[in-house]
């Protein structure tokens, strides 16, 4: 597991709990497409043709992202399953449904100032979880949109989001409650960690958990500088 880097002592002054470098020594194809630093058009059409691993055997198309590019928050998912699959878009099943009413409950939506994408590019056969062979070819291509988009704050939802951009191998319990940090091409981004949709669908008791993880996460974006984004609001509806 990776350990905090210099500016642990820092942000752990400041209460904002460890940085966990991000790092990728792979050389995939979604790895050369990271070092060439291409436009997400460019990036979404390199995904589009994409066959570095299996799952491009049996996938009906790849699924890029879905919401408003630059937007201040980016949510970052684990893999597409059947339904994103068919419609080439992330989180568009009850998962999705229900991570919509998340995002409201805090005051944005994908449609005005949230940007989400997932780890794979690809369904995994019979929504299984993602293969570590898989996450090392794929991955870049995540890491490539985040360097693009700037967001001011990331949302990880469900474990394999988490344990890749955490740099971790601890479970989703023991990560959640503190603010952590995202390293990405120079940039430094703060990030939320909580349960998948589609666990809370399967496990209703846990949603007051993830609630509280909205509330930290609405509560550390309102404490940053506003800049070209809209802050994130708490919903009055």
């Amino acid at each position: 597991m990776n350990q905090p880097r210099s500016k642990a002592e820092l942000f752990g002054a400041m209460g904002l709990g460890p940085v966990w470098e991000l790092k990728n020594t792979t050389t995939t194809p979604a790895q050369a497409a990271l070092n060439q630093a291409p436009s997400l058009s460019e990036l979404r059409q390199t995904v589009s043709v994409c066959r570095a691993c299996s799952l491009c055997e049996s996938r009906t198309q790849t699924v890029f992202s879905d919401g408003v590019e630059h937007a201040p928050l980016m949510v970052v998912g684990e893999a597409p399953g059947e339904d994103e699959d068919a419609k080439g878009l992330p989180f568009v099943g009850r998962a999705g449904a229900l991570l919509d009413k998340m995002l409201h409950a805090v005051g944005v939506s994908r449609q005005e100032n949230v940007y989400i994408a997932n780890v794979l590019k690809c369904r995994p056969p019979a929504n299984r979880n993602p293969e570590a062979a898989e996450i090392r070819q794929c991955s870049p291509y995540l890491f490539q949109q985040i360097a693009a988009n700037q967001p001011k704050m990331l949302l990880l939802v469900g474990r394999f989001a988490i344990q890749t951009l955490l740099n971790t191998d601890k479970p989703v319990g023991e990560l959640r409650g503190k603010l952590h940090h995202v390293t990405v091409d120079g940039l430094n981004i703060p990030a939320v960690v909580t349960y998948h949709p589609a666990y809370l669908l399967r496990r209703p008791g846990e949603k007051a958990k993830a609630w509280d993880d909205l509330l930290l996460l609405k509560t550390a974006y309102s404490g940053m500088p506003t800049g070209r984004s809209s802050p994130i609001r708490a919903s009055t509806s």
